[in-house]
């Protein structure tokens, strides 16, 4: 890879079942079973050379490697082959980052793989009991957002394609209507910002 990276991961849940950036986060290699001091947006966004916070892409595969949606709003370079490859690649570095965090954790936990960091960008990660996953690319200075890819699930993939009898669950999306309400409830995201970078 040509940036340095680094992976998050969460070993357990925290008190009423929310999920997050606190206990057993394991950040560059270290541990720590207290609350990471949190850099405040603004310095964080200095010190990665960023104006303002954005949201660059977002992915959807189900459990079998299939791109269910794609959608993007300020990304600024392409990978140069087919959008087909670009899926292809992309699941199959999850699939690796996934498994070898499962198998070289040296402690148990749940969730595992949570987030990639390299110098410029900021992969987020969620992945459901079902085998769905959800994946967001942003701005190094966007912290922990679990919860807002489980509600992008729960709200959204659930209500407009799960429930919808004329959406096939192992097809690329098709639902307009789920794209209208996806990119509107991106681009209400606080950290959201159409002129970053």
């Amino acid at each position: 890879m040509s940036h340095s990276a680094r992976l998050h991961t969460h070993t357990h849940r925290q008190r009423g079942g929310k999920e997050g950036g606190r206990n057993g986060e394991i950040q560059g290699g270290r541990r720590s079973d207290k609350p990471a001091a949190r850099t405040p947006p603004q310095a964080a966004q200095r010190s990665a050379g960023v104006e303002e916070m954005t949201v660059h892409n977002l992915y959807i595969f189900d459990r079998n490697g299939i791109c269910l949606h794609y959608s993007e709003w300020n990304r600024k370079k392409h990978a140069g082959i087919s959008r087909d490859q670009e899926y292809q690649l992309m699941y199959g570095m999850l699939f690796s980052i996934r498994s070898f965090v499962n198998k070289m954790s040296p402690v148990d936990f749940r969730d595992g793989f949570l987030s990639f960091q390299t110098s410029k960008y900021k992969l987020h990660y969620y992945e459901t009991a079902t085998g769905l996953k959800i994946v967001m690319n942003t701005d190094l200075g966007v912290g922990n957002i679990r919860d807002i890819l489980s509600q992008i699930y729960s709200t959204i993939f659930v209500e407009l394609v799960v429930k919808n009898p004329l959406c096939s669950l192992n097809e690329p999306i098709q639902s307009e209507l789920f794209r209208t309400k996806l990119d509107s409830f991106v681009r209400g995201l606080p950290f959201f910002s159409a002129r970053a970078g």
